[in-house]
């Protein structure tokens, strides 16, 4: 008897002994494996994240650059002398964050064009690179930037030998644009200096390693390497200062400044092993200088690796030793149902779930243990078809949230857009009405010094006063825009079907003169809270929008009716034409401000005065094209509260 135990322990455990070691070594070096790459991949998102940022200073430095170039206040100060220039220039560089910033005439400019940045802009491109200033570059420019720039450089183990005991260049990035100013040629030049700029290298660090996973704890690491020189960072040394003139390791400068490869892998830094990626910089030259560097450090993760591995090993000796007694208490008699329950389990393993093993002519454990497997597979069945209920109610569940995201994103960037604008076309209306004031000013008293003598100029002094008032018109529509809440009027209760009647007979002149028929739907519906003028301004620039689109002939119709948004009842106005529609690819931007597809003939402030006037109101505006052609508006607008239209 207790040999056949014996066998039978020797044939279960058997393949536990051999293969579950095989297949934990196997399964370790692939996790081990594929959680390396993990660390990889983690450690090249972080770089891209870090490169992203470095080209959107530049980026955003040259846009400084450009837009100075060709300001009016950098043309008052180039015309008003030296000292104007200088003063200007040194408010700008500080307003623009700049370590340096001087203009250069084009014979000035001739002199510097060794610099490719300024070669470009004198041929009329601005241009943002990072270049390599000399000791002799950095103490011509004004400031501090030569003290900055210098630093001890500091021994340091498995770099490339040199004889070199400071480090006195500097990286910038420099940029330069022409200037577009009529009576000036020459370019203006700005840079900032990346050696010490503490500031950049830990705001790089802050938006790579804000989570606790590779960031916390001074874990996460970024670095701004000069050649192989550290010139900014907050690797820190075993002092807790910044390592700063500390040097890359040789096989690291090999493979980044010599090869021009991205380093991916792990990398002695200063005191310990980090995750590393390391990119190289090109200068305006096309020649590398320099390395952009992140990483973490690799011993929080050797360790959560070698505790799974130990947690690996001690499950593996404990099943082990529980199955050894497990198996000796119940291998009796149970060859027949064991082989009826491993046919059960083949057939659910190929996804039969209604397999079961029925009645297996015991009653002991083992046909306790069958009944209950038939008891478990059938809660399996049973899970099976609820967790596919749950996932196809959850699937769309997602689908309905992503679609309100996606609205809702939609929003947020038109509001963001809107109030942008907003403040701009504000400055230029102030700005617009004071030189028209002045205008309208002189030509009435050239009117009254004239006297009989103006009438020669009648017409040429009425077609002034007529100009003028187009412009005030215009302001109008920009302020309204600027500041639609001092132009609303007080907030009613209206039926949409009456104000679509009413603005119907508004623009019955534009329908009359062309082919338009009109298809109206207006039935009673609940009454909305929103000025009555404001929604007329609404409709009307819709119908005419939409008439303007259909050109000489068409069909117009208009549908009023109740709809439901996010759970809340509201009312739809839908205004479709036959004309050609609306591109796919403007479909985005109708609503934007200045957008116009009647060039010389309107402000393409209408439809963005529109959305304002309706978002204010609470309710939406959104278009689309028709299945046949044409587009299709709809003003949703929230039903109005009980109490609000007893008052009404």
């Amino acid at each position: 008897m207790r040999s056949v135990r014996l066998r039978l322990l020797i044939l279960a455990l058997l393949p536990l002994i051999v293969l579950m070691p095989l297949l934990l070594l196997l399964g370790g070096s692939r996790w081990t494996a594929d959680y390396d790459k993990v660390l990889i991949a983690n450690v090249e998102s972080d770089l891209r994240i870090a490169e992203q940022y470095l080209l959107r200073i530049m980026e955003g430095t040259g846009t400084d650059l450009g837009s100075m170039a060709s300001s009016t206040d950098f043309a008052d100060a180039l015309d008003g002398g030296e000292t104007a220039r200088a003063e200007y220039l040194d408010a700008q560089r500080k307003a623009l964050q700049l370590d340096f910033l001087y203009y250069l005439p084009r014979p000035a400019a001739t002199g510097s064009a060794h610099w490719p940045v300024i070669a470009r802009a004198l041929g009329g491109d601005g241009s943002t690179e990072i270049d390599i200033f000399s000791a002799q570059d950095m103490a011509a420019l004004p400031g501090d930037l030569s003290a900055r720039a210098r630093f001890d450089l500091i021994d340091t183990p498995n770099a490339v030998p040199t004889n070199r005991i400071v480090e006195d260049r500097g990286m910038v990035v420099h940029s330069a644009s022409p200037i577009d100013i009529e009576g000036h040629d020459g370019v203006v030049v700005g840079g900032i200096l990346l050696n010490r700029n503490l500031q950049f290298i830990d705001t790089i660090n802050a938006l790579v390693y804000l989570n606790a996973v590779t960031g916390g704890e001074r874990q996460g690491t970024a670095t701004l390497f000069l050649e192989d020189v550290r010139v900014s960072t907050n690797v820190r040394l075993f002092e807790g200062g910044r390592a700063l003139g500390t040097r890359v390791s040789a096989v690291v400068r090999q493979a980044v400044l010599d090869e021009g490869q991205t380093w991916l892998a792990r990398a002695f830094v200063v005191n310990d092993w980090y995750i590393s990626g390391y990119l190289p910089l090109v200068d305006s030259h096309g020649a590398r200088v320099g390395m952009l560097y992140v990483g973490f450090l690799e011993a929080p993760f050797t360790a959560a690796k070698r505790a799974a591995v130990t947690w690996m090993l001690a499950a593996f000796l404990a099943v082990l030793a529980i199955s050894a007694p497990l198996f000796l208490w119940l291998a009796k008699g149970i060859f027949s149902p064991l082989e009826r329950m491993t046919h059960t389990m083949n057939k659910v393993e190929a996804g039969d779930l209604s397999a079961r093993n029925g009645k297996v002519g015991s009653r002991d454990e083992i046909g306790q243990v069958a009944a209950h497997l038939d008891e478990l597979l059938d809660q399996v069945q049973d899970r099976d078809r609820e967790l596919n209920a749950r996932v196809e109610e959850r699937t769309a569940e997602l689908r309905a949230a992503n679609a309100k995201l996606e609205t809702t994103f939609k929003q947020l960037v038109m509001s963001e857009k809107l109030a942008s604008i907003g403040e701009i076309t504000a400055g230029v209306a102030h700005e617009i009405n004071n030189p028209v004031a002045v205008i309208q000013g002189n030509v009435d008293v050239i009117r009254e010094e004239l006297g009989p003598a103006a009438e020669p100029v009648k017409t040429e002094l009425g077609l002034i006063d007529r100009q003028v008032m187009r412009i005030g018109a215009i302001v109008g529509k920009l302020l309204q825009f600027a500041r639609p809440g001092e132009y609303s009027g007080f907030d009613e209760t209206v039926s949409m079907s009456a104000v679509l009647a009413d603005c119907l007979v508004l623009v019955d002149h534009v329908l009359s003169r062309k082919e338009i028929e009109v298809r109206s739907a207006l039935p009673e519906v609940p009454v909305v809270r929103i000025d009555p003028g404001e929604m007329q301004q609404v409709v009307i620039n819709l119908l005419v929008n939409a008439t303007q689109a259909m050109g000489d002939a068409g069909v117009l119709s208009l549908r009023v009716g109740p709809e439901m948004r996010d759970g809340l009842p509201g009312v739809a106005l839908s205004v479709q034409d036959t004309g050609p529609g609306i591109p796919e690819g403007k479909l985005a931007t109708v609503f934007d401000p200045f957008y116009t597809t009647k060039l010389g003939e309107g402000t393409g402030l209408g439809l963005s005065i529109s959305q304002t006037l309706i978002q204010n109101a609470g309710g939406l505006i959104s278009v689309t094209n028709g299945q046949d052609g044409g587009a299709i508006f709809v003003v949703w607008l929230p039903e109005a509260k009980a109490e609000e239209t007893a008052a009404a």
